[in-house]
């Protein structure tokens, strides 16, 4: 067995392998660059190696410098954790000639299944179905409209090399070729280095599932159940489970051999995954085969009660798999929200800055992967993502529920994160039915706001919540300033009953409080003609969390106060709260509306990133919603839309540049606003 791992890689990931290394005696050596000088995992290491600057090529990328860290520090082992290096052939022969084992298939089943277009040859040979298409690189514009003829439209351009959805477009028809086959290159070549595009029958409306195996040196080959991973924006995975509602034991069964025909066909050792794409028939056809451990593996794990790294270093160093195929058990359910810095309200664009409070949620059949804390400095270099949150029931509503709870504790303040937006997708009636496909998110949002009204019972309990903090937090002013009420004065003697009127977007509600709330005590709380029993609880009015049991049934909110305005979330929902007396009521009625009518004449950077491309210059005609400029940030490329129809003025970036929060990217020309009906 080794007696130190290095684990090249960061965040949360690094922590995971660093918990498995520590239970099973193993000394870990975190490696960090300038941007994670105070990260979480370089202090949980039992050693800590710096390897150099921010972006990720000079750092965690570079081959060289993690292979000689390694030996320097006497590793007997590397482990690569997801992404990074970590389906990278030539740093997997790089650490075999440094005679250091990883963690990980050989190098020659890593650059077999990371070429799209060799994997898939593999797995006809395999007997594994794949989607009808051409197999071969694609020569130029009238090759892939000549195969996509034949093949029937719609059509998916996809990279031979390289994964995470870039590089793919679908096609609908030929006179969208010529855009879709050129953009796919470009961003093919930049993300990968490779050119090559291949064309398949794209399969609408598909469910992704995907097979987790294992693989020893010895010949063994297991199946660890199916993982369904359809709920995708941009194809990036959001939300995953184990296992899928579509899939039952004998669609499971001849998914999970022909993953392991697949992996004995490669020659393939360690963990791996075999992803599908399902059509609403069941008809499953291979996707990929990803050459490391996936981001999900953890719902596996909680079905399973195995541990997938424990099992990748016994593999690595050697030992048969304890595993025959008839021990594999799935035991309950399992669903993992991914938690990342990216605001869904504006596309889902990164978000940066520090984290300046973080509370967790815990519990039975909770489990939280995280490699973030307060105080913990997110930058642009690396991947948005900060957590994992995986919640395990007796079954698949137990599992929904426990996690739509969790999320609604999980408290991270300094910068946008997705949490309300994956409680609205798992609050979905839809989501609830198993009624998935990766176009979920597409059909049910427009960006990252949900097209459908917020459950109205959710929306009452938020505004009952809303409306008790604020009566509580009154009452605290009150009973604080009450010394100062003179002998021949009014009182501040409180009523027996308290009515509020509490509003937001698109409602309003009549909040009657039968009792004053006493903390500890059940309240009656009418909404409307609707009764609550809740029990107050011991405000801290420093905490932005609040748990209530209402009717016997516990609920969490969160909370931010802006006042005099609270903005509320719970479920999914996440809005501002404006909660009046009575008499505040019927004078609110006769405010003026404050809406500002001005118009911005100025496009302002939303976050600190690199400009990758600027599709307008100055005197160009614009449109609201229109991409101006084109940043990179957290490996990911996002337009910046401008707020107005307008003309452009002045365009003050250009490609290459690196930008901050708030500086002015373009200038419109002010009083020149385009009429769309007068454009041709």
């Amino acid at each position: 067995m080794f007696k130190k791992i290095l684990i090249a890689n960061r965040g949360e990931i690094a922590v995971r392998i660093m918990r498995t290394c520590n239970r099973m005696g193993i000394s870990s050596v975190a490696v960090y660059s300038d941007a994670d000088s105070r990260c979480v995992h370089s202090r949980l290491a039992d050693e800590a190696i710096f390897i150099g600057e921010s972006a990720s090529k000079k750092s965690y990328l570079d081959i060289n410098r993690i292979v000689a860290t390694a030996r320097e520090c006497g590793a007997d082992a590397i482990h690569p954790g997801y992404g990074f290096l970590s389906e990278n052939a030539a740093f997997a022969r790089a650490v075999a000639e440094a005679g250091i084992t990883l963690i990980g298939p050989p190098p020659e089943a890593v650059q077999l299944m990371g070429d799209k277009i060799t994997s898939k040859e593999l797995a006809k040979k395999a007997g594994v179905p794949v989607i009808p298409g051409h197999i071969e690189a694609i020569a130029d514009e009238a090759e892939a409209i000549r195969v996509a003829g034949e093949i029937g439209y719609p059509v998916l351009l996809k990279p031979a090399a390289g994964g995470g959805g870039k590089g793919m477009r679908i096609v609908h028809g030929p006179e969208e070729m010529q855009e879709a086959l050129a953009a796919s290159r470009k961003e093919t070549e930049k993300a990968f280095g490779d050119t090559r595009v291949f064309v398949e029958r794209y399969i609408e409306d598909p469910r992704h599932i995907e097979i987790q195996l294992l693989a020893d040196v010895h010949g063994n080959v297991v199946y660890l159940g199916e993982r369904e991973c359809s709920i995708q924006r941009r194809y990036q995975k959001v939300i995953e489970e184990a296992p899928s509602p579509a899939v039952g034991p004998e669609l499971r069964k001849r998914m999970g051999e022909a993953a392991c025909a697949l992996a004995r066909k490669a020659g393939y050792v360690n963990a791996g995954t075999v992803e599908y794409v399902m059509d609403r028939e069941q008809n499953f056809y291979f996707l990929e085969m990803n050459t490391r451990l996936q981001v999900e593996h953890p719902v596996t794990e909680m079905v399973t009660g195995l541990d997938l790294v424990e099992l990748q270093i016994r593999i690595a160093s050697g030992e048969a798999l304890a595993l025959r195929q008839s021990d594999i058990r799935l035991r309950g359910w399992a669903i993992e929200a991914r938690i990342c810095a990216e605001d869904p309200s504006r596309g889902f664009i990164p978000s940066t800055g520090m984290i300046t409070r973080y509370a967790a949620p815990t519990g039975e059949g909770v489990r939280v992967d995280s490699g973030v804390n307060i105080g913990s400095k997110i930058d642009v270099y690396y991947d948005s993502m900060l957590a994992k949150l995986i919640c395990h029931g007796a079954d698949r509503e137990a599992a929904r529920r426990l996690l739509l709870e969790s999320l609604n504790g999980y408290h991270i303040e300094g910068l946008a994160t997705n949490i309300d937006f994956v409680s609205r997708v798992l609050s979905m009636p839809e989501f609830a039915a198993g009624d998935l496909s990766t176009n979920f998110i597409a059909q049910h949002f427009d960006g990252g706001v949900a097209r459908a009204e917020p459950n109205p019972k959710d929306l009452a309990l938020a505004a009952l919540a809303t409306t008790l903090v604020f009566h509580s937090r009154t009452v605290a002013v009150r009973e604080s300033l009450k010394h100062l009420v003179s002998d021949i004065g009014a009182t501040l003697e409180g009523r027996k009953k308290i009515h509020y009127k509490c509003r937001t977007s698109g409602a309003q509600f009549d909040i009657v409080m039968e009792s004053e709330p006493v903390s500890g005590e059940i309240c009656m709380i009418r909404i409307g003609e609707e009764r609550y029993a809740v029990r107050i609880p011991y405000f801290q009015f420093y905490r932005r969390r609040l748990k209530l049991v209402i009717n016997g049934q516990t609920y969490r909110f969160r909370l931010r106060f802006e006042d005099p305005f609270i903005f509320t979330s719970f479920n999914g929902i996440a809005q501002i709260f404006e909660v009046y007396t009575p008499r505040e009521w019927a004078l609110i009625q006769y405010m003026p509306d404050r809406r500002d009518k001005a118009k911005s004449n100025a496009l302002l950077c939303p976050m600190p990133g690199l400009v990758v491309d600027v599709p307008v210059q100055k005197g160009d005609r614009v449109f609201r919603g229109q991409s101006l400029v084109i940043l990179e940030s957290m490996k990911m490329e996002s337009g910046v839309p401008s707020p107005i129809d307008g003309i452009v003025a002045e365009v003050l970036v250009k490609a290459g540049q690196a930008v901050e929060a708030n500086d002015v990217l373009v200038r419109f020309e002010t009083n020149k606003f385009v009429d769309r009906k007068s454009v041709v």
